[in-house]
């Protein structure tokens, strides 16, 4: 019974991970195709995006590629991109010689907050109508929860 038990265990976390990897496809797909993203591809707004987060205004490119889906040098040669458009600064991090702080130009900020503002309204003409409030908030208490739970594995 226990092999039973194990077995459709991890059957169901298999079905659920595929549930929402599938989601998140198929609403990346719609929100790639947006008119948001004409002028900046979405992994590039994700850089641009994740900058405006930073409280301090700089960002390590190291910690930048903790919160992006790139590789390290995919997003070397991106963040080159940007920096050759004027929209991110970089600089070597005054207390490590092989570090690298980012920061948004002010062009760069004036972007993002462009395409920022059209991309919440695609994302909520999505999701707005498939759930509801309270379905959005359980999402992502649930989302959140598996984040933090990955995060503190990978702490270990």
């Amino acid at each position: 019974m226990a092999a039973n038990g194990s077995e459709s265990s991890v059957r169901m976390a298999a079905e659920t991970w595929e549930s929402l990897f599938r989601a998140q496809v198929a609403v990346m797909r719609k929100l790639q195709a947006a008119p948001a993203f004409r002028t900046v591809p979405v992994n590039e707004y994700d850089v641009l995006f994740t900058l405006s987060r930073c409280p301090s205004g700089w960002l390590r490119l190291n910690e930048l590629n903790d919160h992006v889906l790139l590789s390290q040098s995919s997003l070397s040669r991106l963040v080159e991109r940007l920096e050759k458009r004027g929209l991110v600064v970089r600089m070597p991090a005054p207390d490590d010689r092989r570090g690298v702080l980012l920061k948004l130009t002010e062009e760069g900020a004036a972007v993002q907050k462009e395409i920022g503002r059209v991309h919440v309204r695609d994302i909520s003409s999505l999701v707005g109508p498939a759930l509801t409030a309270a379905e959005q908030k359980e999402l992502q208490r649930l989302t959140d929860k598996l984040r933090n739970s990955v995060g503190a594995r990978q702490a270990k």
